[in-house]
């Protein structure tokens, strides 16, 4: 027998009687429904990669973005709803400039980081509202490789490799295993191709997946091309094939 929850589930101010907000554990379903993201740091900087594949053939590629550009050494990959990513990413970006303009430097990615979960944690309190159905990777490189994973609720992790998205359960399998921070940046990004492969099931094509990295050596984000990742990912689909004969 199904029980009712008082409403609790419907209002995002009001606690259940165990302590939870329903209202932001269904913000992380709409995140667990989204496309598969993952973040890599290596010893020269960090990777983020996406699954981007479109649904009908009637649909303009290009127009599909997972992997925003902040600051000239902060990029962010997003899963969850598309409109509340992109208020995010816009929030992020003014925040990143407003720092430059108050103290003529870049902000660090721990502190936007913390700025966006703090705007994400005030939709958690208030009625009126409700939270924000997606999950960033933030990623850039300050004096050394960072990357940041935020939560609907506002919470905050640091990892060296992690997802998020529908497939982040196999990723992050596969990553407990198989990473190793002293990897450089080629052996991580085959290592975070391998692990899309084996979220989505099959093996990739240039065109479906976006991958975008800030090196250590020049702190510049960077979209790579389709042309440039298509022998990473003939590495990736040759390891992909032989962990499926096993």
């Amino acid at each position: 027998m199904h029980l009712p929850q008082m409403g609790y589930d419907r209002a995002i101010t009001v606690f259940s009687p165990d302590g939870r907000l329903f209202q932001v554990e269904y913000a992380r379903e709409a995140v667990k429904r989204g496309a598969t993201a993952i973040g890599i740091k290596c010893k020269d900087g960090v990777i983020l990669i996406a699954d981007k594949r479109v649904g009908s053939k009637l649909l303009e590629a290009d127009t599909i973005e997972k992997i925003y550009k902040i600051d000239e050494h902060i990029c962010a990959a997003t899963s969850g709803l598309v409109a509340d990513a992109r208020v995010l990413i816009d929030r992020a970006r003014i925040e990143a400039q407003i720092n430059r303009l108050t103290y003529d430097e870049a902000i660090t990615v721990k502190e936007l980081a913390k700025r966006i979960c703090d705007f994400k944690q005030q939709y958690t309190q208030y009625g009126g509202v409700r939270p924000f159905g997606v999950s960033l990777l933030i990623a850039g490189v300050d004096e050394v490789p960072k990357l940041y994973e935020t939560d609907p609720s506002g919470a905050l992790l640091e990892y060296k490799a992690t997802a998020i998205g529908m497939g982040r359960n196999t990723v992050v399998e596969y990553f407990e295993k198989e990473y190793r921070p002293d990897m450089n940046f080629d052996e991580v990004l085959i290592l975070g191709l391998v692990a899309m492969g084996k979220a989505i099931e099959s093996e990739l094509l240039a065109e479906n997946i976006e991958v975008g990295c800030v090196k250590v050596e020049d702190r510049q984000f960077r979209d790579m091309t389709a042309d440039e990742l298509v022998p990473y990912i003939d590495r990736a689909n040759e390891k992909i094939r032989e962990e499926l004969k096993k």
